[in-house]
């Protein structure tokens, strides 16, 4: 069969268009067979195939533009275009694609809208036996559950514009439709139609698009020829989809049957809750493993060991087998009521127990499961990363550490142990079956979960982290992709006056770029097997990531990597002097010392610094670093030593400049620089010129850079599944990252005591943007009732200004007016409005816990935060709880959601 592929695309001299046939799907990886296109003018393209296909066969493809033998562009391929071959009497297919750049409406695309909200389901276009065919699509998203595209026109063939004879149109692809008409009878000439929306379940329900007659120009057409015409996306007065949900982590869910700790089977029960009360969204922290010590501080669930594997601590085991063991069962169901019995986790008992359990299992069901059908076909899917995976895990128990420097042996993955570890009769295979048995039970409880939301129109939606432990899997089987001499952070902010010092190694971008950014497409794939929707994780840090000394505790000291650093020249270019010495080293004198150190001031002059010259002084060799000054304190915790210690690493950081990681000759402005001492004890007209150079590097020099940093990683990204793409966007955001995220269509995070406006201090509501996700609190912040309390005089701001009310506001926060603070949030408008847990029970003061700290999830200011956080009710309780929920669905419902 011939087929004849035809788009218009702008080019110049020395770039081609090149169509790119989908030959193979594999793990979301497409492999194509590419023709390039000829053209005569650099706008008109075309290129002639010839395939053996027969009637019921598909064809998909994109576009791609290449100057020279490199690929400088390539279309939304999130959707490709699709050609079914229909017509049976054909032997010759002309095609007329428009090139697909990304949509406004993206979101309509993705599988959250799609599979969730609306349930659209597909159909095959039906075989037809006209000589001669116009095919017709067009895409549109907008159409919700029951809808159906018809289209109606001037000629007889379409109705005559009599609504009665329309022709109904199939979808057979993602909001796309399609129709066969029999061109035989149809003379050469133009032909006007329009498109126009019924519903199966809405009776002489009528909605035409919004524009003018659409006219194709029908060509003379010879016996056996089908032209498939692809036509601009259609558009109807429609409602937005806006969507109401709750967050809460997973380990905080709380059921009868749990076992200290939520699991993906108390998952399923708060899906229920959602879906009861008419929300369609539950979002949920990390759920990797971050198995390094066994203890409490593995708690840090962005601290993941491995993009892939998942915590064995959610395995839901009242869904595996029942135990043969009468005694070890009726141990485990004594253990699991004191557990479940708790106020907060015993992340360490919970963990150990639940362990246990599983090792007793694979005891009694292994052999069986590891011999099933279902078990082989998910280690075939899964066994690149799994492999390696379960070593690690191996290793980690057998050295007693998960910093594999230390190991004896395999100090590094190595692909020769592959097939050792493959193969069933192999011992290599038999000492990690185990972790492959529990990952197993893993994926399998938690892909149930995601068709159970799905059933029930509800978007589950994950969390991308933006780090790995140095410790991990990941680090340990490719380690070109990370930067281990530097530690991922974030600059200070309202949370952490110091910044934050998350310990991750960075990434190597440049590596991961060779291989256009593999690692993070896997990583996305591997996520949407079980969410439609994800939060980006610190989307900052695609565009330049806080990267700290690996000898500082504090954030203080780091940079933004990549940034353009500043020679010595561009700082004498504002008019600052350059003095080498006094803007680098730690600046210390006696007025510091006594500002610091008060009545310990001589105590640290004789123990941890020693004389420069006048009243100049300089670290000792041994406290010279924050890691040295840490490793000095350790075990030391009296007020006085912890006065001690942070003062001495505020010396280390009273610095004006921070030389470059990589360029010893350039420097950066230290972050909050205006905050420290060395900054007080410049001179009027020196601050002025510095803080003119400090804005001018942090909010406009980079921009630009930062841009096109973000661009080659973001899209390959964000096109490489459907999932809803949603970002924390908070912090110290550049101009770009608004660029960036408007460009690629990606939601954004707005939390109206944080507003992104520096002139306001609360952001309105009904100014965010629609491509946003609204929400009070996020898991790193105090929550509604937490933040009311904590500063009286913002609360009485945001009482009289925000919610317009008169006289003193009420503390504690009464639920009356916690619901009206909900009620806002849910009429703004965002398309997701997503509250936590907390909030949503802050409105009812029967239910919500006495104490409003006990509520809090993280406090980033501590990087040793435990976090254990859990509902202070069980799932069943809350289903029962009917005036909370007869609450929660007025809200919902009077809000549109």
């Amino acid at each position: 069969m011939k087929i004849q592929f035809n788009i218009e695309y702008s080019t110049f001299y020395g770039q081609d268009i090149i169509l790119n046939l989908v030959t193979n799907k594999h793990k979301g990886e497409l492999e194509t067979a590419q023709y390039r296109m000829h053209t005569t003018d650099g706008y008109h393209w075309s290129v002639e195939i010839n395939k053996d296909l027969t009637p019921d066969t598909t064809l998909e493809y994109f576009y791609s533009l290449e100057e020279g033998d490199r690929e400088t562009r390539r279309e939304w391929a999130v959707l490709l275009h699709r050609v079914e071959f229909s017509a049976e009497q054909a032997n010759t297919y002309h095609v007329y694609d428009h090139w697909n750049v990304i949509p406004e409406n993206a979101f309509l695309y993705s599988s959250a809208v799609t599979n969730c909200v609306f349930n659209k389901e597909q159909e095959k276009v039906k075989k037809q036996k006209y000589n001669k065919t116009i095919t017709l699509k067009v895409r549109a998203p907008q159409l919700g559950t029951g809808d159906v595209l018809n289209i109606s026109g001037s000629n007889p063939l379409l109705g005559a514009w009599n609504v009665k004879k329309a022709l109904p149109m199939t979808q057979h692809n993602i909001n796309e439709w399609v129709i066969d008409i029999n061109a035989t009878t149809l003379l050469p000439g133009s032909l006007d139609f329009k498109f126009f929306v019924s519903n199966k379940d809405k009776k002489n329900y009528t909605l035409w698009e919004n524009r003018n007659n659409r006219t194709i120009d029908v060509m003379p057409m010879e016996d056996g020829h089908t032209v498939v015409i692809e036509l601009e996306e259609a558009d109807f007065s429609m409602p937005p989809v806006r969507v109401a949900g709750t967050l809460v982590p997973v380990f905080s869910l709380r059921s009868n049957n749990s076992f200290g700790i939520g699991d993906f089977g108390d998952l399923k029960k708060m899906i229920d809750w959602v879906s009861l009360t008419k929300q369609r969204a539950l979002q949920i922290l990390p759920i990797n493993d971050t198995t390094i010590t066994h203890t409490w501080t593995d708690s840090y669930p962005y601290s993941c060991i491995s993009i892939f594997a998942l915590h064995p601590q959610y395995a839901d085991l009242t869904q595996l087998p029942a135990l043969k063991d009468a005694k070890k069962k009726k141990q485990y169901e004594t253990v699991r009521k004191e557990l479940n019995a708790l106020s907060q986790i015993d992340y360490e008992r919970v963990n150990n127990t639940k362990t246990a359990y599983l090792h007793d299992i694979f005891e009694q069901e292994g052999k069986k499961t590891l011999e099933s059908k279902k078990f082989k076909d998910f280690f075939k899917e899964e066994q690149e990363w799994l492999v390696p995976y379960a070593q690690y895990c191996s290793l980690r128990e057998k050295f007693g550490t998960a910093d594999f420097s230390k190991w004896e042996t395999n100090k590094q993955w190595n692909e020769a142990d592959r097939n050792a570890l493959t193969s069933p009769k192999e011992e290599a295979f038999k000492e990690v079956c185990f972790y492959y048995y529990v990952q197993f039970v893993l994926s399998t409880q938690l892909k149930e979960v995601h068709e159970y939301a799905q059933a029930h129109n509800v978007i589950l939606k994950g969390d991308i982290p933006i780090g790995v432990n140095r410790y991990g899997c990941d680090v340990w089987t490719e380690p070109r992709y990370f930067n281990l001499n530097g530690q991922a952070g974030a600059p200070p902010d309202d949370f952490s006056i110091n910044g934050q010092n998350w310990g991750f190694p960075t990434y190597n971008w440049d590596e991961m770029i060779k291989d256009n950014c593999r690692w993070w497409v896997r990583r996305f794939q591997n996520m949407s097997k079980y969410f439609d929707a994800y939060r980006i994780d610190h989307v900052l840090g695609f565009f330049r990531i806080w990267e700290i000394p690996i000898h500082s505790v504090h954030g203080l000291l780091g940079q933004f990597s990549p940034a353009l650093g500043m020679s010595r020249e561009e700082v004498e270019g504002y008019g600052l002097k350059w003095q080498e010495e006094f803007f680098t080293e730690p600046f210390i004198t006696d007025w510091i010392l006594d500002r610091i150190f008060g009545e310990h001031a001589n105590e640290v002059r004789n123990k941890y610094i020693e004389p420069l010259w006048g009243d100049r002084y300089k670290m000792r060799e041994a406290f010279n670093t924050q890691r040295k000054v840490e490793e000095a304190f350790k075990g030391k915790e009296t007020p006085t030593d912890i006065w001690i210690r942070d003062g001495l690493y505020a010396l280390i950081s009273n610095v004006l400049f921070v030389r470059d990681h990589k360029n010893w000759h350039l420097f950066h402005p230290r972050i909050t620089a205006q905050l420290s001492l060395i900054y007080e004890s410049l001179y009027d007209c020196d601050k002025d010129t510095f803080n003119r150079l400090y804005n001018d590097y942090y909010y406009r020099r980079n921009n630009q850079f930062w841009y096109q940093e973000a661009m080659k990683k973001l899209p390959k990204l964000i096109n490489a599944t459907r999932m809803l793409v949603c970002a924390e966007d908070l912090g110290m955001v550049p101009d770009c990252v608004a660029w960036v995220m408007n460009e690629l269509k990606i939601l954004s995070l707005e939390i109206q005591s944080m507003p992104k406006d520096p002139k306001v201090r609360f952001g309105y509501l009904a100014q965010n943007p629609y491509r946003s996700v609204s929400t009070i609190s996020t898991h790193d912040m105090s929550t509604l009732r937490q933040w009311w309390d904590e500063d009286w005089d913002r609360a009485q701001a945001y009482f009289n200004g925000m919610l317009q009310q008169g006289g003193p506001a009420p503390h504690p926060l009464p639920g009356w007016l916690a619901r009206d603070i909900v009620s806002r949030h849910l009429n703004s408008p965002s398309m997701l409005c997503i509250l936590g847990i907390q909030d949503w029970m802050s409105i009812d003061e029967q239910l919500r816990l006495k104490d409003a700290n006990a509520e809090r999830i993280n406090v980033p200011a501590n990087p040793k935060h435990y976090w254990r956080y859990r509902m202070h009710i069980s799932i069943e309780e809350l289903m029962n709880r009917h005036d909370f929920t007869s609450n929660i669905v007025d809200l919902v419902c009077s809000s549109y959601r």
